[in-house]
């Protein structure tokens, strides 16, 4: 039987680099956005350890620091992998025995596909866990709509596909939207789920107008969505890090239901040092994954590019056995305050 191992979790500086350094030296909040955003950029920074990871005061991982921003992950793929590479040393050198890829971190290295050659350290992408969250907050979100019409942005990413097929083999929807750009996979994914769920494409994010309920996954710069968009009444699922919608569309659509997407909470966990912008015993779906088989002695890779429906039920399977630990969606919020009079 597997012995807990520990973890190690990669995170990076979102849209506003100065104030996510901030969380962990405070004083780097003051320093002008640009100049900060220039530093990171330029600068070989290393990697660092952020944050100690404990579980009712054991000490179980560690949060590591990418120091490459959002922005830069996506237009310089290539330095990103780089650093990314580092940061991963750096957690097989602080004992780790698998390391999680938090948001870009997956997106730069192909959800971790391009990682699959190391022997050293275990790589998942949390992507796994991170659909079936998003699948269980999707059903609570809808459960009293008659006429459930989703549509997923993001539908042909890691995360994205790995959601279409889950709604499709559940039978929970009334039909899918599946939003992405390569007009390719979009097709063959949706001749793959349409003989159990009534299934249309699209390449225009307006097209959503259309539907219900709207799941965000796409890491997508210019993919945000607008109050234009939506429907009346439409509910969203913001599963995105950084996001991909603003606190302003709540202000411009009060009757639209905006939900954080992805959290999981962990009650007893803590972290010393710095955040991840998340309340005391809350965490991301891809870091619990993390979390999960850090626990369970998971050794070797786990769930790097797309996750198979095996890599879904195998996950849940180990949120059941560390129920006593919490690892279940978190109630409702949106923009991380509760949300009052959640469906």
């Amino acid at each position: 039987m597997s012995t807990a191992a520990p973890f190690a979790f990669l995170v990076h500086p979102r849209a506003r680099v100065a104030e996510d350094l901030a969380r962990i030296w405070r004083p780097l909040g003051r320093v002008p956005e640009r100049l900060i955003d220039t530093a990171v950029r330029r600068l070989p920074l290393p990697p660092y350890a952020m944050s100690r990871v404990h579980l009712d005061d054991q000490p179980v991982g560690h949060v590591v620091l990418v120091p490459f921003g959002a922005r830069h992950l996506l237009s310089e793929p290539h330095e990103g992998r780089a650093r990314v590479g580092r940061a991963i040393d750096h957690a097989a050198r602080l004992g780790a025995g698998v390391v999680g890829l938090g948001a870009l971190t997956a997106t730069v290295t192909a959800g971790g596909a391009t990682l699959r050659g190391r022997t050293d350290i275990g790589v998942t992408n949390g992507n796994a866990y991170t659909a079936a969250i998003v699948e269980d907050q999707l059903l609570d979100l809808v459960a009293d709509l008659s006429d459930r019409r989703v549509a997923v942005v993001g539908a042909t990413g890691s995360v994205g596909t790995t959601l279409v097929r889950l709604l499709a083999a559940g039978g929970s929807v009334d039909s899918l939207l599946l939003v992405a750009r390569g007009t390719a996979k979009l097709g063959a994914l949706a001749a793959e789920v349409g003989g159990r769920v009534p299934t249309t494409t699209s390449t225009d994010l307006h097209d959503v107008r259309g539907c219900d309920a709207v799941v965000l996954l796409t890491a997508s710069a210019d993919a945000l969505l607008g109050a234009e968009h939506l429907a009346p009444g439409a509910r969203v699922l913001d599963a995105t890090q950084p996001r991909n919608t603003s606190p302003d569309l709540a202000e411009a659509r009060p009757d639209v239901t905006l939900v954080d997407g992805g959290v999981v909470e962990i009650p007893g966990m803590h972290l010393r040092g710095g955040d991840i912008g998340l309340p005391r015993g809350q965490a991301y779906a891809c870091f619990a994954e993390t979390f999960l088989l850090g626990l369970a002695g998971h050794v070797g890779h786990f769930s790097t590019g797309v996750p198979t429906l095996d890599h879904v039920a195998h996950v849940r399977g180990l949120a059941r056995r560390f129920a006593a630990h919490g690892f279940a969606a978190a109630a409702p919020a949106s923009f991380g305050r509760p949300l009052v009079g959640a469906r």
